[in-house]
């Protein structure tokens, strides 16, 4: 839910010109503003089970004069904080009086058809009518996000034994996992350093006169390197908050596999031995491709 009414206009693409359009459409509402509280009433009372709530509650007279001042308040122009926690107030109203949700939303439906049908029979110009329409569409269908809200807040409730024990532990967990994002990154590190002294090793072995093994033991160690930084950069976003990349652990892999089969090469394993690791070389290829063209699909 959000947290400010200027975050709740970007979410629904709310402009200046949809207020602007609302003012508007003031003295129109105010004109027919008991045809749609006597239309609502209607529709409360054809069914028995939500009828019986709104009646064991409050009158008709306060019932009537609450839904005049919120349905004349859609036409304010004047839409911030305070207007979002009127509607906040209006949504936990109808949860302590165990409303069901999807009254709500069949009445907010009725209110829709009730303006889009006025816009039409009011204004003859078919952009102007469509203009207005959109404006009344995006005013309701904030109206309702807040609303329904405050019935996903209750739920969250029953789930929690405590509100406060759920943050608790919330951030404890949170702070829990990133402290071992930071172990894991700090490890890496370690190894990281290992494995530059693996490389200087290996690179010792060619000054040495063993040439054949010193170059491939070294390119096996600066393989091993590079899966360990893309390993310490995917850990290193991921504390910044980034996004968890699978191609960097299927990369990973990829390379462990090309130094099996260096290390392979070396030993002068049989022919099916070698084989064998190509294959699996080549599936892990194929999936690295596949999963690459999935996550380009998604951002597309």
């Amino acid at each position: 839910m959000a947290s400010s009414m200027e975050e709740l206009k970007r979410h629904y693409s709310f402009t200046g010109d949809d207020a602007r359009r609302l003012a508007e459409l003031r003295g129109l509402a105010e004109q027919h503003q008991q045809q749609l509280v006597d239309d609502l009433y209607e529709f409360i009372i054809t069914h028995p089970e939500t009828a019986a709530i709104l009646t064991r509650q409050t009158s008709r007279e306060k019932m009537d004069h609450f839904h005049r001042l919120w349905f004349i308040s859609l036409f304010s122009g004047q839409y911030d904080d305070l207007y979002l926690a009127n509607l906040k107030r209006i949504g936990h109203a109808h949860v302590r009086v165990e409303l069901p949700v999807n009254f709500v939303n069949a009445a907010m439906h009725q209110v829709r058809h009730f303006l889009h049908h006025l816009i039409h029979d009011t204004f003859p110009d078919r952009d102007l009518r469509r203009s207005y329409r959109e404006s009344v569409d995006r005013i309701l269908d904030m109206n309702l996000s807040v609303m329904t809200s405050s019935y996903r807040d209750e739920e969250m409730k029953k789930v929690f034994v405590s509100r406060r024990l759920e943050s608790e532990l919330i951030h404890l967990s949170e702070r829990f996992t990133y402290g071992l994002n930071l172990i894991l990154v700090l490890a890496l590190a370690g190894l990281s350093v290992g494995v530059v002294g693996l490389f200087i090793k290996d690179i010792a072995l060619i000054f040495s006169g063993n040439v054949e093994k010193g170059i491939l033991s070294a390119l096996g160690a600066m393989l091993i390197l590079w899966m360990m930084i893309e390993l310490l950069e995917n850990e290193i976003k991921n504390l910044k908050g980034g996004r968890f990349n699978i191609l960097v652990f299927i990369g990973v892999i990829i390379v462990a596999m090309v130094r099996e089969i260096l290390i392979s090469t070396l030993r002068h394993d049989d022919l099916s031995t070698q084989a064998f690791l190509a294959l699996t070389l080549l599936i892990l290829g194929i999936v690295y491709y596949l999963v690459s063209r999935a996550q380009q699909l998604n951002k597309e």
